[in-house]
């Protein structure tokens, strides 16, 4: 981040944050925060290049959560039954944050506004295995963006692919969400990228949002059997002819760090009163 600032001009706030996946969506709710207080515009993300190294693949091999299916089509299965657990991945993505005044000044394109935002921890363990700390994180996100569960059009699953963490998921979805509110999971076609992961799930909404449809979780076989929690609301095979409005993204880190973030469309307006001040509803660019 110094680099970048050196060589771009930036100047601000400037701090990396280190809790695994949720990452980026902890980044996006720093820089809501920051440009609440002051400021006009900053930079988030979250990059991940683990698989390059053997020692790196040995630390993960470790944690005993990567799958051991040497099959591509079926080693990162997230909410199947007997979920072997996932595959890592390598990526990122980068989003400007700015206010609402500074876009409009630049003439800049608003993707999305970023609602609310939240974190909780879930204690010294893997990864939340109860779920009780993401759905905290989950519930606290929706309250800060004044929605209603009913008003979440998508959820951006955090899928972590083993048998114990996915049900413990899909029961923080069962009971905070209708039955009508579809999930999806599009890195179960790449794998989980650690520190990229909130990033590109968060790059993903965005897209969802501004383009219209719900992507798909993409596995190779849409008809295999999904956690009964799921059923009929996992988005499997293609894409989702559906135009969300609101998305809730999900997230959880090795070391029990678990967080939300809610995004909507540009143009979006809540039916419900906005529990949230009007500064933090920032653009997302």
């Amino acid at each position: 981040t110094g680099q970048v600032s050196i060589r771009r001009g930036l100047k601000g706030a400037c701090a990396v944050l280190v809790t695994d996946e949720p990452g980026a969506l902890d980044a996006l709710g720093h820089a809501a925060r920051e440009l609440r207080r002051s400021g006009r515009a900053m930079l988030i993300g979250g990059t991940e290049a683990p698989v390059g190294s053997p020692f790196s693949l040995a630390c993960q091999v470790g944690a005993g959560l990567l799958s051991p299916d040497r099959d591509p089509a079926t080693a990162y299965r997230p909410f199947t039954p007997g979920a072997p657990g996932y595959v890592p991945a390598e990526g990122g993505a980068v989003l400007a944050v700015e206010t609402p005044e500074a876009a409009a000044e630049r003439g800049a394109e608003i993707r999305a506004l970023v609602l609310g935002h939240a974190t909780a921890f879930g204690g010294e363990v893997a990864f939340d295995p109860a779920g009780e700390a993401l759905e905290h994180a989950a519930r606290t996100a929706l309250d800060r963006a004044g929605l209603r569960p009913e008003e979440v059009d998508v959820v951006f699953a955090d899928a972590l692919g083993t048998a114990e963490g996915d049900a413990a998921e899909a029961g923080v979805l069962t009971r905070l969400l209708p039955e009508s509110v579809p999930v999806t999971a599009p890195k179960a076609g790449f794998g989980r990228a650690y520190a990229g992961a909130g990033a590109l799930d968060l790059a993903a909404a965005v897209l969802s949002l501004q383009n219209g449809f719900i992507p798909p979780t993409p596995w190779p076989d849409p008809d295999r059997p999904v956690l009964d929690a799921l059923a009929g609301r996992l988005v499997r095979g293609t894409a989702l002819s559906r135009a969300p409005r609101t998305a809730l993204v999900l997230s959880r880190g090795f070391g029990g760090a678990c967080s939300a973030a809610v995004l909507a469309r540009a143009d979006f307006t809540s039916a419900a009163p906005s529990a949230a001040p009007p500064a933090a509803r920032t653009a997302a660019a």
